[in-house]
């Protein structure tokens, strides 16, 4: 009893407060670390598609002005811009892919595009072949070789033609050099079309622009799909007396989003079975060619036929991505756009978004020809205002 503590009593009792306060504090920082998980990946979720481009556009902005690419196809950094522009300007999945295709032929000499159904793929189009039709219904293997690799894996599969599909070899020949490459096009974290590439007899083969291209093909598929499922929300939260009346009936196909462009195609080698789902589970309706075709306006004049081809060219790009811009700003603050036009203070709730996309709007087009054309601040009275610039309240600068 001589050698206790005089203040032994207290110990016990210290400890179990002590033990108390560190588990309380213990579930305290347990729920603030959900709380600051969650708010981060909202945030993350949100910003995500203006990060992407401007990483993009930063490491784009970082390599050497003229730079050649490294597959000697003589194409410039500004080419590879260039090709995504053309790529965005796309507002169909049908023009995306083509446009895909198109631009693709900067940096490889033949490339075909084919799309993957019930685990089997099948031509859709190509270019560099003689005909752009010369790939359709061709049944490309994917148990084997460069093809099953990119399938499987979902990356980009780099190979000689010895391992690719024989009867390809045989029916379309191979490149100069033999080297080929097999690029997955990935919606929804599934392979939807893979884009084979090589060299032909030019030896014109640029890898890595190629995977710059489809990655952001792909996003961009999935960026105007969330568009159509945003305005399709839109449409059916707002009041019956609202809607526009529903057009004359139209004969329709049924067809998934992703499918959309391959509608008209039926591969001949895929077995009739229950298929697979698609990329995007989302149905949409799609009108017969032939009745849109008989319904298309006459087109405009040229609102820029008086400038040169380069000044023109420039204020296109402008317009496009001032769109692009804007129509991401109305995709993630579809509440806020709502909100906004009822009380008419939209652009106090959008303010924050407005201004950045602003600013990089500034950035790429405000000392260019196109900065006399104000196509950022058009586009958000067009788009989001819906012309009605007094939706926009009193704090926006006409």
């Amino acid at each position: 009893m001589l050698g206790q503590c005089p203040f032994g009593h207290h110990a016990g009792r210290d400890e179990v407060f002590g033990g108390r306060v560190r588990m309380v504090f213990g579930e305290m920082s347990k729920g603030l670390q959900q709380i600051v998980e969650r708010a981060v990946a909202q945030v993350l979720d949100r910003q995500l598609p203006k990060l992407q481009a401007e990483l993009v556009e930063r490491v784009l902005a970082e390599l050497p002005a003229g730079a050649e690419s490294s597959g000697g196809g003589g194409a410039s950094s500004d080419g590879l811009v260039q090709a995504i522009s053309t790529v965005h300007a796309g507002t169909t999945q049908k023009e995306i892919l083509k446009a895909l295709l198109d631009t693709g032929t900067s940096y490889a000499s033949r490339v075909a595009l084919f799309v993957v159904k019930g685990g089997a793929a099948s031509g859709w189009q190509a270019r560099g072949f003689g005909e752009d039709e010369s790939m359709k219904d061709f049944p490309l293997d994917l148990s084997t070789g460069p093809a099953s690799h990119a399938y499987q894996n979902r990356v980009v599969a780099p190979a000689n033609i010895a391992e690719m599909d024989r009867r390809f070899v045989k029916q379309f020949g191979a490149p100069e050099n033999e080297q080929i490459l097999i690029l997955p096009l990935v919606l929804k974290d599934k392979v939807a079309a893979l884009l084979y590439a090589d060299g032909g007899a030019e030896n014109r083969l640029d890898a890595s622009s190629l995977e710059v291209i489809v990655m952001s093909t792909s996003a961009w598929l999935e960026v105007t799909s969330l568009r159509k499922q945003a305005a399709q929300r839109e449409m059916d939260s707002a009041p019956a007396m609202e809607r526009p009346p529903a057009p004359a009936p139209a004969p329709v196909q049924t067809v998934s989003a992703f499918s959309d462009p391959f509608a008209a195609h039926t591969p001949k080698h895929i077995a009739k079975e229950a298929p697979e789902p698609e990329p995007a589970a989302e149905v949409v309706e799609v009108a017969a060619t032939a009745a849109s075709a008989s319904a298309a306006a006459a087109p405009a004049a040229d609102p820029f036929a008086g400038l040169s081809a380069e000044d023109a060219d420039t204020h296109r790009k402008a317009q496009r991505f001032a769109r692009l811009l804007v129509d991401e700003i109305k995709l993630y603050n579809q509440a806020k756009v709502n909100e906004g036009r009822r009380n008419r203070d939209l652009y106090d709730r959008l303010k924050e978004d407005i201004e950045k996309s602003r600013a990089t709007f500034q950035k790429r087009y405000g000392s260019t020809a196109a900065a006399s054309g104000d196509y950022f601040q058009k586009e958000v009275v067009r788009s989001l205002a819906e012309d009605d610039l007094s939706v926009m309240g009193g704090s926006f600068k006409k």
